[in-house]
């Protein structure tokens, strides 16, 4: 069971590497599917292996691996997406959380409720974090900061929250069985 549990964090965090290389170049903050694989790493393995995959990732770049979209080293979390990345460590927790309460229940409605808005919860804390960290690296207006930092992603984030959902809803009975 441990090795198995090893085996899906190191694949989440490789994951949320990869989402970090698909993206859209839109300045000072690009679009990815980091969030999109937090999320499914939430949804399918609960808050541990959530939290445990995004810090790996975190981790990872800290130390100098170019495994954000920028590059790495700690520099990029002094930057202004240096809030949106240091946001997935709470969203993992929040959409383990839905993942968690998953194993409680049987009813697949109420799942994809939780992950709905659990998905929406953490999406909303990444912006909690990087929005004014991003208007204090950049000396920006709130006005301007949420212009810039959170209104061109909305649309982006709630189909991630939608796809995280319904890849979560496809692949959990599969996840349950190798975890069992």
């Amino acid at each position: 069971m441990q090795q198995k549990r090893i085996l899906l964090t190191s694949l989440f965090s490789a994951l949320i590497i990869v989402g970090a290389y698909i993206r859209i170049p839109i300045p000072p903050v690009p679009i990815t599917l980091q969030t999109l694989f937090v999320l499914l790493a939430g949804f399918l393995g609960g808050a541990k292996l959530a939290l445990a995959s995004t810090a790996i990732y975190l981790l990872l770049g800290m130390v100098g691996l170019p495994v954000f979209t920028s590059g790495g080293g700690l520099g990029i979390l002094f930057g202004p997406t240096g809030g949106f990345l240091l946001g997935l460590l709470p969203a993992a927790l929040l959409a383990g959380i839905a993942g968690n309460m998953q194993q409680k229940t049987e009813k697949p409605k109420r799942y994809l409720f939780l992950c709905i808005f659990a998905g929406l919860a953490a999406t909303f804390m990444v912006y909690l974090v990087g929005v004014p960290f991003l208007k204090y690296t950049r000396s920006l207006s709130w006005g301007t900061a949420l212009k810039v930092g959170m209104l061109p992603f909305l649309i982006g984030d709630f189909l991630k929250v939608a796809a995280a959902t319904h890849l979560a809803k496809t692949f959990h009975e599969r996840t349950t069985q190798f975890m069992a």
